[in-house]
């Protein structure tokens, strides 16, 4: 399955997306050339609005990969926010810290090189938002961690949640078998999670949005 949404539609809603800035659109080439997977450019802005909104002092994101999504948050930060990243990745820890430079949102970011189940409960630190876009299938472990750590009427913010579409299908490719298998597990536990008002939604590849009630 190639599209989540109706391509003509989505076409149309891709038509009114703002060019990325210089140093997002060099990271979007960068990502296609190599593989690395980022936010859809639809669900990015998503994010940021939802960032604008909400106004957090402090952020976690589980998942930095190149610093694509990172710098997006950082840049919508209000004045005294702060951004909290984790990345497991070595090779991608050492280009987002580069990335962060190039968009001078040094001062907004602290990218911690870690397993982000080992790091979340070193930090110590209550969130106002978390973002979660890590491996599938720690999704569920990572999202009660994280949980923990999110301020009551915080939000969380997860990708993939459609996962190309197959998280709806019965008939699946042998290829996206498990990680389909771990995301619709997911999305009934979170979905029906008793400590949060949740939605998923249609944008990108499925975005899931919580807010923490107790």
């Amino acid at each position: 399955m190639s599209n989540v949404l109706y391509p003509t539609q989505l076409k149309y809603i891709e038509s009114f997306l703002p060019e990325s800035k210089p140093i997002l659109a060099e990271l979007e080439e960068y990502a296609a050339i190599n593989k690395v997977p980022i936010l859809n450019k639809t669900s990015a802005l998503f994010l940021e609005q939802m960032i604008q909104i909400s106004k957090p002092e402090n952020v976690l994101e589980i998942g930095a990969a190149i610093g694509y999504s990172s710098i997006r948050i950082a840049e919508k930060l209000p004045e005294n926010g702060v951004l909290v990243t984790i990345e497991k990745s070595k090779p991608n820890y050492v280009i987002a810290k580069s990335n962060f430079a190039k968009a001078n949102v040094e001062d907004k970011v602290t990218i911690v090189f870690s397993d982000a189940l080992e790091a979340i409960p070193i930090l110590k630190m209550k969130f106002d938002f978390i973002f979660l876009d890590a491996d599938k299938e720690d999704y569920k472990n990572l999202f009660d961690l994280s949980l923990l750590s999110l301020n009551k009427g915080g939000i969380i913010f997860i990708d993939n949640l459609l996962w190309y579409g197959y998280a709806a299908e019965q008939d699946i490719p042998k290829k996206y078998e498990n990680s389909a298998r771990h995301i619709k597990e997911f999305n009934d536990y979170f979905m029906n999670h008793k400590s949060l008002t949740t939605s998923l939604i249609p944008i990108g590849d499925g975005i899931g949005l919580g807010i923490k009630n107790e």
